[in-house]
């Protein structure tokens, strides 16, 4: 079996061309259950109005032949405020995407599909959905429908269909025989591997296309460098959870937690890692990671 580059590195780096869309389009239509035809890949970052504000780069944002919009998020390092993160993602398309001026019938439904890999939230599932429901507050079976007028207006039954929509795959929770669609592409996100008996739309094309060995020399040491870091990052970051639970059995749990955390961050600086991504995976302040 070739060796296949890992799909966070491809989406962010080679699966931009227009030959290629027919990889995202196949994990697309396993998830939202209809063909996907993306029409092209956006950019998003909108402006910002102050200083507080937020950018906000998605790793891929495609629109399909509808008009509909997917946001593609895909995050390996822990982050608690991640369901926040998601609402926000989506608000930002939502209003980068309806112009001054326009009615609000012409906002557009967001698809927001995140990968990520480590434990957020508590469930047993590796997939889930999300959608907005109104229901009622005295009978949990009447659940609001749009009226006839607003049915024929826009091309929908549910307030659900005009809400954006959330995927999240924790890939990490995967961990049985691939019997369906869904099962085969979380199994590739996983281990990145795609045996022959795989067929789930997009994997056969993502076979031949995400070989290693297709990679330029420049693109194979990127690569390369990429997984070297993930596989350090997630060695600190179980080396520190465990030094943590040691501090916290001798010292009290929330110091151990503390020094931990610290130890991380020491080994990172030493390392070379940017302040930046010290500060995300550890949730330091930069004043804390210069006086270390």
């Amino acid at each position: 079996m070739a060796d296949l580059i890992r799909f966070d590195w491809a989406i962010k780096r080679i699966l931009r061309n227009k030959a290629d869309y027919c990889i995202v389009e196949g994990l697309l239509t396993v998830l939202l259950g209809r063909q996907i035809r993306i029409k092209s890949l956006l950019e998003s970052e909108g402006n910002k109005e102050t200083e507080s504000d937020k950018f906000n780069r998605v790793d891929i944002l495609a629109e399909d032949e509808k008009g509909e919009l997917m946001i593609f998020e895909i995050q390996n390092n822990r982050e608690l405020d991640y369901f926040h993160r998601m609402a926000y993602g989506t608000s930002k398309v939502l209003s980068e995407y309806l112009k001054e001026g326009e009615p609000y019938e012409k906002i557009r439904k967001v698809y927001s599909i995140n990968i990520v890999y480590f434990s957020l939230g508590q469930g047993d599932d590796y997939a889930y959905r999300g959608t907005t429901q109104f229901v009622s507050m005295h009978d949990e079976n009447d659940i609001l429908k749009l009226s006839a007028a607003q049915r024929k207006a826009f091309g929908c039954d549910m307030p659900s269909d005009v809400f954006p929509e959330y995927y999240l795959l924790r890939v990490d929770k995967f961990d049985k025989l691939a019997t369906t669609p869904l099962d085969e592409w979380i199994s590739f996100l996983k281990t990145s591997e795609i045996p022959v008996t795989f067929n789930a739309p997009g994997l056969p094309e993502a076979r031949e296309r995400l070989r290693v060995d297709s990679l330029s020399d420049e693109e194979k040491k990127d690569y390369h460098r990429m997984m070297e870091n993930l596989r350090y990052q997630r060695s600190v970051i179980k080396t520190g959870r465990e030094e943590g639970r040691e501090e916290g059995r001798e010292e009290g749990l929330i110091e151990g937690r503390k020094e931990g955390i610290i130890q991380i961050a020491q080994n990172m600086k030493k390392e070379g890692l940017s302040v930046s991504l010290i500060v995300k995976m550890t949730g330091l302040s930069e004043e804390e990671i210069y006086k270390l």
